[in-house]
């Protein structure tokens, strides 16, 4: 028997007492179901048929009153409704017979109501109409009400106690279901172990000549006996542990094997691979790496930007996005670089891999470009959307209800909230594409972060966060050059991002110290493996509140690097963040 037919051997056990659990729950569950139904169809129709017989005999009554009141019409054009109703729903009584006393009731039911029905028909030929309501409509109405509420306490009376029985029954089941389920899996898990072990034993010498293999004891053999696909492997083993007990005689052998298993790795990748000594020079490369045309300036370029960062000891060479891949002939390459150490974990050398990102890149700028031109097609008719909205809250089409008026409100709210979003897409599509142009001036530092602080001090204190700048001592005269409607983008995006995660008491400070703006805050701050990934498009932090689309930041970056500058943030958890960014 095969090793595979074994071990499946072994967990039948356990499946068959699964499936007699599963069996047993079916039937007790379907069961327990049957029971509800019948409350709902016995039980609750004759309830709902009372009521809806109560409440007929209520507006007959008040048919009545109508006609004692002189305004016949209106009270037997209400009584031709009604009548019919209320006899369907008797009837209907009648047919669901289904609790012990309930006929008895019913059937009082259908005399009080033909009583009622007599004197309802005695009324149009009654010398004193009101007399005659008082003395016996009134009295067969209330008699024919009672009879109605009968029927309906003893269904509800039936119906709690059913459920009571219900409920016993289920805490019953669960218990059954417990105690039986722990008896056969435990009983099944015996069996299995038991059945296992036997299968298993054959792999325990295989593993034991394994170790003695893996600790340099080529003379180590299996002897295996069991299931004929163990006994093979165990043969093949030993052929395997003879060959390497006869190459291991060669040191030569084993340097040879190394270096091409190694080569052979390299050479199975498709993408360009090169391997950099400290001093610059190509130690090694891959068939794909030998293509390439090493003196082309933007590819020497990226690979010396690559190589400086791994030998300077920054570890992994990592790229930000696509923007980092070069064209090289038709087809564009992403860098990724790695260490390479000796014994004592020195960077000797740096490993670079030129990933073929062409198709990738082409879908980002497909994505992009998609993105972009929904966002563009979304202006017109929003556009409309808002005016419309506006000029209907405006009362320009007429008056609305209070309740009309709130919910125009609160459509114009994501009219704005939805114009702002595809605003942001646009930005971020122009700042992607290169086709926004900047306009560079000089501009006043002060005049800047006063201008954002003024903008934002409203929604500090609605929020209750104290809204400062700290510039540096030569910071009152100081210009950059920079757009300054782009640069007061950044800034207010990172000052309504810092208000927004700040708690009540706390602080938003706006700062420039001679090099860069910083926006420091008092919140909660930001795990680590959220601060790598915040600048992404459409990125929010698990756990915040979902608002805006989680474009700002990528904008921000956006505009900061097309000044030449970086953004950043500092962050520690329980003690606040600090975003920065720099112009060039």
């Amino acid at each position: 028997m095969m090793l595979k037919s074994r071990l499946l051997a072994a967990q039948l056990p356990i499946a068959i007492a699964l499936a007699a659990i599963g069996m047993l729950a079916v039937f007790s569950v379907d069961e327990l179901g049957r029971a509800g139904r019948d409350i709902l169809s016995n039980n609750y129709r004759s309830v709902l048929a009372a009521q809806r017989m109560k409440e007929s005999l209520e507006r007959i009554d008040s048919a009545t009153l109508f006609v004692v009141a002189g305004e016949r019409e209106k009270g037997e054009a209400q009584l031709k409704l009604q009548r019919p109703s209320c006899e369907a729903e008797l009837r209907t009584q009648q047919g669901n017979l289904t609790e012990s006393g309930e006929a008895e009731a019913t059937l009082a039911v259908r005399e009080a109501w033909d009583a009622y029905v007599e004197q309802l028909d005695a009324l149009p030929a009654a010398a004193d109409p009101k007399a005659h309501y008082l003395n016996h409509l009134e009295p067969a109405f209330f008699a024919a009400k009672h009879a109605a509420d009968v029927v309906v306490t003893l269904n509800q009376d039936a119906m709690v106690l059913k459920s009571e029985k219900l409920r016993l029954d289920s805490r019953r089941f669960n218990t059954v279901t417990v105690v039986a389920l722990l008896l056969s899996l435990l009983v099944g898990f015996g069996f299995s172990l038991v059945l296992t072990e036997r299968a298993m034993r054959p792999l325990s010498v295989l593993g034991q000549a394994v170790r003695r293999l893996g600790e340099g004891d080529l003379a180590a053999r299996a002897r295996v006996k069991g299931p004929s696909d163990l006994e093979q492997l165990g043969r093949d083993f030993d052929a395997m542990a003879g060959r390497l007990q006869a190459y291991r005689e060669s040191s030569l052998g084993e340097l040879l094997q190394a270096q091409q298993s190694s080569q052979a790795a390299i050479d199975s990748l498709p993408d360009p691979v090169l391997v950099f000594s400290r001093d610059g020079l190509r130690q090694g490369t891959n068939r794909a790496g030998e293509a390439l045309n090493l003196s082309e300036e933007p590819l020497r370029a990226l690979l010396e930007k690559v190589r400086g960062h791994v030998l300077s000891g920054k570890g992994f060479y990592v790229p930000r996005g696509y923007e980092e891949a070069v064209r090289v002939g038709q087809v564009f390459l992403l860098p990724r670089g790695s260490p390479v150490t000796n014994e004592s974990l020195a960077v000797v050398g740096a490993t670079v891999l030129l990933q073929d990102v062409t198709r990738l890149r082409r879908f980002d700028e497909l994505k992009n470009d998609l993105v972009a031109t929904v966002a563009h097609e979304f202006r017109t008719p929003l556009t409309s959307l808002r005016m419309a909205i506006h000029l209907t809250v405006e009362l320009a089409a007429g008056p609305l209800t209070d309740k009309q008026l709130e919910l125009l409100v609160a459509a114009r709210e994501d009219c704005e909230r939805l114009q702002g979003i595809v605003d942001d897409l646009l930005d971020l599509s122009r700042l992607q594409s290169g086709r926004l142009e900047l306009e560079r001036k000089p501009v006043k530092v002060s005049s800047l972060v006063d201008e954002v602080i003024d903008a934002h001090r409203a929604a500090a204190a609605l929020r209750e966060v104290t809204l400062t700048a700290a510039l540096g001592p030569f910071a009152a005269d100081q210009q950059v050059d920079a757009d300054a409607a782009r640069l007061g983008l950044v800034l207010a995006n990172l000052v309504s991002n810092a208000i927004r995660y700040t708690p009540a008491g706390g602080t938003v400070t706006v700062g420039f110290d001679g090099a860069r703006f910083e926006v420091r805050d008092t919140g909660a701050g930001i795990l680590p493996e959220h601060q790598k990934r915040i600048f992404e498009k459409f990125f929010r932090v698990p756990g915040t509140r979902p608002e805006g689309a989680g474009l700002g930041l990528a904008i921000a970056r956006e505009i900061v690097e097309a000044h030449g500058g970086q953004l950043g943030v500092d962050s520690t958890l329980g003690q606040g963040s600090r975003f920065w960014f720099t112009v060039a």
